[in-house]
This record gives C-alpha cells, structure tokens and sequence, in this order.
C-alpha cells in the first residue's frame, strides 16, 4: 500500500513559512505588551485573517 502524504507535508512547510512571516509582520507593529500576545495569535491564526480581508474586499 502506498501512503501519498508528500502533499500534506508541503502544505504544511507553506503555513509554517507564512506563520513565521506573519509573526515577523504582526511582531514590526506591536508596541504594548497585549499587542505582542496579540501578535502571536495573529501569526497563529493568519489564514482567517487574510480569507476575511479578502471577503471584505470583495463585498464592496
């Protein structure tokens, strides 16, 4: 039996990369300490927040 995870590994290489970006990003703009906290999360949960601009964007 063959077990094809190749694509579930690279998927996962491309949200890590993002995540570590989007740390990076979030991380420039904090200031406080709760903008910080809020970064993390931010960097964690990266996808919605971009599906969510995109929506937005479309909608008007």
């Amino acid at each position: 039996m063959s077990n094809s995870s190749g694509a579930a590994a690279g998927g996962g290489a491309i949200y890590g990369l993002g995540m570590f970006g989007a740390w990076f990003y979030f991380w420039q703009q904090a200031d406080t300490f709760w903008e910080y906290v809020w970064a993390v999360v931010q960097g964690i949960v990266w996808p919605a927040f971009m599906v969510y601009d995109v929506f937005t964007a479309l909608a008007t």
